[in-house]
């Protein structure tokens, strides 16, 4: 099946599921087309085990379906700059201290205490698994995601305080995620996790200074971390400015929305040719323009205009994103012992999120006020989403990627179907004090 097939076939998929949920379900859309969406890839699983030619074919042309590929290096970038563009600057520096523990000293602390938490199930349950690879789970899994973060809280009625805390913590991130993946994949396989990198617009800056099977040095680790963070913000920020005077030179909404699809798809690809991180500079171009663009480049009409557009190209790739994760039931590798240890991992992450989430508010409380909640709304309201998925599906083949996208993904499917479903009523609960 041909890449347009594909496309036209998720698309069908995306609007029947949303029509099913609206019309019956009336779940949140995210977690309404995922859920919708794994049940119907359990319905063909199991009728294509009765025989049926016509289900085995639909479910080889899923099972096709690059998803890694598509959303690191597809979607990822337009679904970063749309949540960015709503955010406001002044709100991020309100929580800047916060944020910025949060998507440090917090993703750290989740990705050791993971990492040992997870090889010690992988060892009771006799699955053998490397420490390294336990670590790598750490690593994937500890970053919230910003994508279903951004999805699925705006619609639950979360406080702007707390919203903007987990919305900056998830957009940061990332880069943080991302480069402690990179240097366990390269510990772990020697690859220089060249994939990934490539994906993730980092492709020379970090694969080949790190190099395969040479192990991974402290100046080389602060070496990703510079292509990784430094550059993508500064990139981003060029690309922001300069998208910022284009808008100011013109006042045709029509045109300055080709300018930010412009910024969206040319600034991503020439990322991965500069070897910056694309998905940090799209949320900082993202927060540039929707500030200083919004307020100072733009008339009434183009902003309408441009949020317009921007909200229904979310919630068009939104759609696609959850209905593609729901279809990633069909490869799952279903061994004995592999959903036991996603369901084990479920407390494990989470406990692990509580911990991280402790010690920077811990420390925080001496300069500041926290609520008595707000460590158990923050840790709760940190989501996982596609992108642990991405990066599981882009481990090298063996067992134990098997084992982990297993593991994986049924952490993500717990984080966004009860987590993304309760996190407005406990949110609104602590309203008063999750300051």
């Amino acid at each position: 099946m041909g890449a347009f097939d594909l496309l036209a076939l998720l698309i069908t998929l995306a609007a029947a599921f949303g029509w099913l949920n609206h019309r019956y379900l009336r779940l949140p859309s995210s977690i309404g087309l995922m859920v919708i969406s794994m049940l119907f890839s359990l319905a063909l699983v199991a009728a294509g085990s009765l025989g049926l030619g016509a289900v085995e074919s639909v479910v080889h042309a899923l099972g096709e379906v690059d998803f890694d590929e598509a959303l690191l290096q597809g979607m990822l970038g337009a679904l970063l700059f749309a949540g960015a563009l709503h955010i406001e600057i002044n709100d991020l520096r309100e929580q800047k201290w916060v944020i910025a523990l949060l998507a440090s000293l917090g993703v750290l602390t989740s990705t050791v205490l993971v990492g040992l938490g997870i090889w010690g199930v992988f060892s009771w349950l006799g699955l053998g698994v490397p420490f390294l690879y336990a670590l790598l789970f750490g690593t994937l899994i500890s970053p919230t995601d910003p994508i279903a973060v951004g999805s699925i809280l705006r619609t639950a009625g979360v406080p702007d305080t707390l919203l903007t805390k987990i919305t900056g913590e998830s957009l940061f991130n990332d880069g943080v995620g991302v480069v402690l993946f990179l240097v366990v994949l390269e510990l772990a396989t020697g690859t220089g996790g060249h994939g990934v990198a490539q994906a993730m617009g980092t492709d020379a800056g970090v694969a080949h200074p790190v190099g395969a099977g040479t192990g991974v040095s402290p100046g080389q680790v602060l070496n990703l971390l510079g292509v990784e963070v430094v550059g993508g913000f500064l990139y981003g920020g060029a690309l922001g400015w300069v998208a910022y005077r284009m808008l100011k030179s013109v006042d045709h909404y029509q045109v300055e929305i080709l300018l930010t699809l412009a910024l969206v798809t040319g600034g991503y690809a020439l990322a991965r040719v500069l070897h910056v991180s694309g998905p940090l500079a799209m949320v900082v171009a993202g927060l540039l323009v929707g500030n200083r663009g919004r307020s100072l480049a733009m008339s009434s009409l183009t902003v309408q205009r441009l949020d317009s557009f921007w909200e229904l190209a979310d919630e068009f790739l939104n759609a696609v994103l959850f209905v593609m994760i729901g279809i990633e039931v069909l490869i799952l590798e279903y061994a004995p012992g592999y959903l036991l240890a996603g369901l084990l991992a479920i407390p494990l992450v989470l406990g692990s999120r509580l911990v991280s989430v402790a010690l920077p508010v811990t420390i925080l409380r001496f300069v500041r006020e926290f609520s008595p909640h707000a460590v158990k709304v923050l840790t709760w309201s940190g989501l996982r989403g596609g992108i642990s998925v991405a990066l599981a599906l882009s481990l090298p083949p063996g067992p134990e990627r098997d084992l982990l996208v297993t593991t994986t993904y049924v952490v993500v499917v717990f984080s966004i179907v009860v987590q993304g479903l309760s996190v407005g009523p406990l949110a609104r609960r602590f309203s008063a004090t999750a300051g």
